[in-house]
């Protein structure tokens, strides 16, 4: 019955018993009669509707009932059984004695005990009730009482058992409990009811301690298990309650504190140990090689020693003399080793619950490092008995100098273990073999700590092998790097210092047969590649596309030739690119001369290139001509768009190792397009050894990086490669080039087109996501490459895969409302798809609407009388153009609008297209548009795309399809 909140009403909370849940309360409340008794009239109430009744409730009852609430059966059923199914099916089918699942009814049974000790603290000077049988919420009222009663447990030992029992004190009284109808409400810890009074305990005493004693007086101990449960049972009771015994002692001692590291060895992995001068001692089966040390603190009062335990006020040691037994309780001084794990804790060994598992490296390296430290706190460290071998603890030291020679760096190091020195050699070996431990002269082993592997991994890798330790000077940034962090002591020519700080790189004169002009960054482009060649350094030259590669590398060139160099240098590029080498180089060059080596009727005679300065060739007769180009030995072997060699197992890419010169440059705006293995191809081929091995970069830096994103070694591998990369991006060089703002527009699909949509969408998803249960993610890249090319083309226009939809698409709309408000103002506009199709739709819409533009695509014949049909023609103010037939090779600075009309994998292939009219020469500020449909793939391309790009954008640039790194979890979120 329902109870008005227009006149005198009470809120009470009901204890009452489930069969399976135990103790629940419900809240209530009651209206009151004129004598503000209770009355009959009462109403269950919940979260739901007690704001209804919230004049007599405070913060305490909004939490108690929000509590309550989910106790009851229903919230249980909901919370812990995830099909929908009623609560009397729920709990006969979990609590079955046969059958129940009794782990769930253990993870209940803790759900509710924490919500029960929670609400009995909050129920001080609340209305508590014993619920009736019939329902009845204020059947019997239960008094919550202030003062906590405390427990004292009683032991009588006598010659044929223990006799064991507690007893209950309340404000000085000894509380009458036993075989009265008593009852615990909750366990952890315990709450009793006695008499309709609610009592709570000191010292947290928990539930099962009392419940045996609810109808019985005391439990025996028979005297043949004695011994098992005074070890185990009473001294725990002993330390942590108040105990009264007779027939044994207690005695209560105090002592100082001395804490205590100990730390054993966890073996996981057979190998063998090499000793000292790298012979190797086993038993035949090989040593067990722990990969971790597990670090635990313990606490030495007097002669006992106890663990951590963050609670303990007191611990319990169970001396046994005879038949006699003494328990000693040891006082402890909780706030004295809380201190103690604190400041271990500040000096990096963070123990949580006392204990701390580190490599064995980091591990002996912290107590190295931190043995003032350990010794000035007192602490003691001593090694498990129980571990079969037994380690170095002392002081490891390493000390590298490093003097620059002629052609080399020579290395210098001293090793030592304590008093013990280990040939520099000997640790080359033990690091590059990624061997953590040495056995020493006195018989014990020593670990080579983690910093060392990490620190001197890359040294020694790289170091040449013959003869005394040294390394190649284009690993300078080693070198630097190592000074730099204070990890070695070195002497080098201040001017090899400088290609670390690239402004602080002398000033060359520019050629004055040279009759272009180079901009400041141009000018700092070749002033680094004159230094380079001072040292016989290779270089990657990557700057942004529009910043002028081929200008720049035209006047190193110059300063050869005016050098008086003789041998000619070869430029290898795509053929398209060959044409355009050769006006470059007449207009800015003309001293240099230059022979195109093309075409069927090329002289296929290395003798031919004498008297010339510069060969221009594609990478195609380089690979069929390799024979007869490797017989020349070139001044300079520079690659254009060098990307083309990124595998390093194609022919190209043999082909181009196998030619000979004194200098190797390479360009490329997109040195790393799908992989770092792509960085490694280039690089070796300007600095042979610069990244090792292609096994050693594929262990080292590939895997890493790509697989497990690995941050630092991405760093480590930006260390090395940064003196011989130049790259120069538009923002850098700003005040040489016009603003360019770029946007994203979102449009939305109409009804018709998502329909459209969601149907091929839910195709695809069932189908690629089956394939790749059952055949894997690999195998089901070419159907998911399907898929998303449909669902793209339908984000643009369905059209694009059904010429029978007569319908319209929201894109369209967007972009020709934008196109038409572009013209209006008079500019230009560029219009990129990746698909032609998407470009005829366009087209379809000019010409319905008299529209004149300029259009390409790959099968446009005359591609540069288009573009002089728009750069020269104001009437022409559109162009609509293709992906692969406009990506490179254009030059469109009157446009200053750029349409994207779809998003592409590869965000550099957008940043080609955008650069088609933002580039030297341009004079306004370029405004671009990308246009992406929400709630389609191309909106989740976009967020893909900032979590596949950052490992080479980190490096160099971004990479080009991401399809192949695709994660199950990422085409679920594509096709969601």
């Amino acid at each position: 019955m329902k109870v008005s909140t227009g006149k005198p009403f009470q809120l009470i909370y009901s204890l009452f018993q489930h069969e399976y849940l135990g103790y629940l309360f419900e809240s209530f409340v009651i209206q009151l009669d004129d004598k503000g008794r209770l009355t009959l009239q009462h109403q269950n109430i919940s979260s739901k509707n007690a704001k209804e009744f919230g004049a007599k409730m405070d913060d305490r009852d909004f939490e108690l009932i929000k509590l309550m609430d989910q106790m009851q059966q229903e919230a249980i059923t909901l919370k812990f059984y995830k099909k929908k199914i009623k609560p009397a099916d729920f709990f006969f089918k979990v609590y079955d004695k046969e059958k129940g699942d009794v782990e769930l009814q253990n993870t209940i049974d803790h759900y509710l005990e924490v919500r029960r000790s929670r609400i009995l603290d909050l129920m001080d000077g609340k209305m508590i009730f014993e619920m009736g049988r019939d329902g009845e919420p204020a059947w019997r009222q239960i008094h919550w009482m202030e003062q906590k009663a405390s427990v004292l447990f009683h032991f009588r030992r006598n010659e044929d058992n223990t006799h064991y029992f507690p007893t209950i004190k309340h404000n000085g009284e000894k509380l009458e409990w036993q075989y009265n109808g008593s009852f615990l409400i909750c366990n952890q810890p315990a709450w009793l009811v006695v008499n309709d009074q609610l009592f709570r305990f000191e010292k947290g005493v928990d539930g099962p301690k009392l419940k045996p004693f609810l109808n019985k007086k005391f439990v025996v101990i028979p005297r043949k298990v004695e011994a098992t449960y005074y070890e185990k049972f009473v001294s725990n009771l002993v330390a942590s309650f108040d105990v009264y015994a007779k027939g044994f002692e207690i005695n209560t001692e105090r002592h100082d504190l001395i804490p205590e590291i100990t730390f054993s060895e966890l073996s996981t992995a057979q190998s063998v140990t090499p000793d000292l001068f790298g012979s190797v001692k086993s038993n035949g089966k090989g040593d067990l090689e722990p990969a971790k040390i597990l670090f635990k603190i313990g606490f030495k009062y007097g002669p006992y020693t106890f663990p951590y335990d963050v609670n303990a006020t007191s611990s319990v040691k169970l001396e046994r003399k005879g038949e006699e037994y003494i328990f000693h309780k040891v006082k402890r001084n909780l706030d004295a080793e809380l201190w103690i794990i604190n400041r271990l804790s500040e000096k990096g060994l963070a123990l949580k619950n006392g204990r701390q598992t580190l490599t064995r490296g980091e591990g002996f390296a912290w107590l190295s490092e931190k043995k003032e430290f350990i010794d000035n706190e007192g602490i003691i460290v001593r090694q498990s008995e129980k571990d079969s071998k037994r380690y170095f603890v002392g002081e490891a030291h390493i000390d590298i100098k490093v003097n620059e020679n002629i052609d080399w760096f020579d290395i210098h190091a001293i090793i030592k273990f304590g008093d013990f020195e280990i040939p520099f050699e000997q640790l080359r070996k033990f690091i590059s073999g990624k061997k953590r431990e040495i056995i020493l002269p006195n018989g014990e082993i020593a670990v080579i700590p983690d910093a060392w592997f990490v620190n001197y991994a890359e040294l020694f890798a790289f170091m040449d092998h013959e003869g005394a330790p040294r390394l190649k000077k284009h690993h300078l940034s080693l070198i630097q790097d190592l000074q730099n962090g204070q990890l070695a002591q070195v002497s080098m020519d201040r001017k090899l210092r400088q290609l670390e700080n690239f402004e602080e790189i002398e000033d060359f004169t520019i050629p004055p047969s040279f009759t272009g002009e180079l901009r400041p960054y141009q000018k700092a482009g070749y002033n680094w590649m004159r230094f380079l060649s001072s040292y016989n350094f290779g270089g990657c030259l990557a700057d942004d596309m529009g910043l002028g590669k081929t200008v720049q590398t035209l006047a190193m060139l110059q300063s050869e030739k005016d050098k008086g160099k003789k041998n000619a240098s070869l430029l290898i590029m795509p053929t398209s690119l060959i044409y355009n080498w050769e006006i470059e180089a007449s207009k800015f060059t003309p001293d240099l001369k230059v022979l195109v080596y093309s075409g069927s009727g090329r002289d296929k005679d290395v003798a031919s290139f004498e008297g010339y300065d510069l060969v221009l060739t594609s990478y195609g007769i380089t690979r069929i001509d390799i024979d007869i180009l490797k017989g020349y030995y070139f001044n300079y072997v520079i690659l254009d768009e060098s990307q083309a060699i990124k595998n390093p197992s194609s022919n190209i890419a043999k082909s181009v190792r196998k030619l000979k010169s004194k200098y190797r440059l390479i360009l490329t705006g997109t040195p790393l397009e799908n992989s770092t293995l792509d960085l490694w191809s280039q690089m070796s081929f300007v600095n042979p050894g610069l990244l090792g091995t292609e096994s050693y970069f594929k262990d080292e830096f590939q895997i890493p990086i790509e697989k497990k994103q690995d941050q630092e070694k991405a760093k480590r591998l930006n260390v090395i490669i940064k003196p011989f990369i130049l790259r120069r991006q538009k923002s850098q060089v700003a005040k040489d080039l016009p603003e360019k703002v770029e946007n994203v527009k979102y449009s939305t699909m109409t009804a018709q087109q998502e329909e459209k949509y969601e149907e091929v969408k839910s195709y695809y998803r069932n189908k690629i996501l089956d394939n790749i249960e059952k055949t894997g993610v690999k195998k089901s890249q070419l159907l998911l490459l399907q898929g998303l090319t449909q669902l793209r083309q339908i984000a643009n226009h369905p059209r694009m895969t059904d010429p029978e939809y007569t319908g319209d698409s929201g894109k369209l709309e967007d972009v020709t409302y934008m196109i038409e408000s572009a013209l209006s103002k008079g500019h230009k506009i560029l219009i990129f798809s990746q698909f032609v199709k998407h470009l005829s739709i366009v087209k379809e819409y000019f010409d319905k609407n008299e529209m004149t533009y300029a259009y390409l695509d790959g099968s446009t014949k005359n591609r540069q009388e288009q573009v002089e049909l728009f750069q020269e023609d104001e009437s022409i103010r559109l162009f609509l153009i293709s992906l692969k037939a406009g990506g490179v090779g254009l030059n469109l600075t009157r446009a200053d609008y750029v349409f994207l009309l779809d998003p592409w994998w590869n965000p550099a292939i957008e940043a080609q297209a955008v650069d088609r009219a933002h580039r030297i020469g341009q004079k306004n500020t370029v405004f671009t548009y990308k246009f992406i449909t929400r709630n389609t793939v191309e909106e989740k391309i976009l967020a893909l795309q900032q979590n596949k790009i950052k490992l080479a954008s980190d490096l160099i640039t971004t990479e080009e399809s991401f399809i192949k790194k695709l994660e199950a979890s990422d085409i679920a979120s594509l096709l969601s």
